[in-house]
């Protein structure tokens, strides 16, 4: 089933630890949290130096999506998250502490629960008229930039605004339609078919 998650229809978290806040945009199962999800996206707001929460078990990717970026400590290695190299990936359980370059930042954040499920991330920039296939057990797709991203194929045509998402069917096919857009997609795997089926 295609399922629509407008951004204007979600509210942000606030940290416990005031340096920013983040806006869950889709997990699974749609009924889990933190300590039982199997894979999760969000978009966060930093808007102070300070650590990560650690997320023992938990692989993790980090994309810029506004703001002039961060450096990151993990682990004690340091790594620069710029417009230039915006996409980076870590280990939920490891330490890491964000110092901001100049000013806030937003960022999009994926989640997957090692033992269960693992993900890969794309970006990709659009013009005109493309087409996506989602090849994974499930896809989310997230309109990074861009005022207006149109899907459609026989059955269903869908419009996102920026910062909205899209989680796809396994195997849909489907036309995109945008004037200068990019997205980012994360594609989550699971191990076998009974942890799939328990997701289903």
């Amino acid at each position: 089933m295609t399922v629509l998650i407008q951004f204007a229809s979600l509210s942000p978290v606030p940290w416990k630890n005031g340096g920013g806040s983040t806006t869950e945009i889709a997990i699974g199962p749609p009924d889990s949290g933190f300590e039982d999800f199997d894979w999760r996206v969000s978009l966060a707001t930093i808007e102070k130096d300070g650590a990560f929460s650690q997320f023992p078990g938990v692989d993790r990717t980090l994309a810029l999506v506004e703001g002039h970026g961060m450096t990151l400590d993990i682990d004690g290695d340091p790594v620069l998250v710029t417009d230039g190299d915006p996409v980076i990936a870590f280990d939920g359980s490891s330490h890491v502490t964000a110092k901001l370059n100049r000013g806030g930042s937003t960022d999009f954040n994926a989640m997957t629960r090692s033992d269960r499920c693992y993900h890969t991330f794309g970006r990709r920039r659009l013009t005109g008229t493309s087409t996506f296939v989602a090849r994974a057990d499930v896809t989310v797709l997230f309109l990074a930039e861009g005022e207006t991203l149109e899907l459609r194929n026989e059955k269903e045509r869908i419009g996102l605004v920026r910062f909205d998402a899209v989680v796809l069917p396994a195997g849909s096919i489907w036309k995109l339609e945008a004037g200068q857009a990019l997205i980012y997609i994360v594609d989550v795997w699971y191990h076998n078919e009974e942890d799939e089926a328990a997701y289903e």
